[in-house]
């Protein structure tokens, strides 16, 4: 397990309180101890996972959904976990 992933965990998990998409296809995501990070979605969106979300009218949908992930109502399964995007956001 790398590093900053055991560090992570051994401080306790971050609830995301607010997300935002960008036009640059980042998402903006505040959590519960204050900090806002910036986690970017580019790379991710190349591939088939995150096809359906390509398109911006459909990627600015995303919000937190009831088990605290980041998510997109276009597919039940299409979310992120919030560690991931504290861990290696911006």
């Amino acid at each position: 397990m790398p590093v900053e992933v055991k560090e992570y965990f051994k401080s306790g998990r971050r609830l995301a309180k607010k997300v935002i998409a960008q036009e640059d296809f980042t998402l903006r995501i505040e959590f519960d101890n204050g900090e806002v990070k910036t986690y970017d979605m580019k790379e991710a969106l190349k591939g088939k996972v995150f096809a359906p979300i390509r398109n911006w009218d459909r990627f600015k949908e995303v919000h937190i959904d009831n088990s605290g992930c980041i998510a997109w109502d276009t597919d039940p399964y299409l979310d992120i976990s919030t560690d991931s995007c504290y861990i290696y956001g911006n």
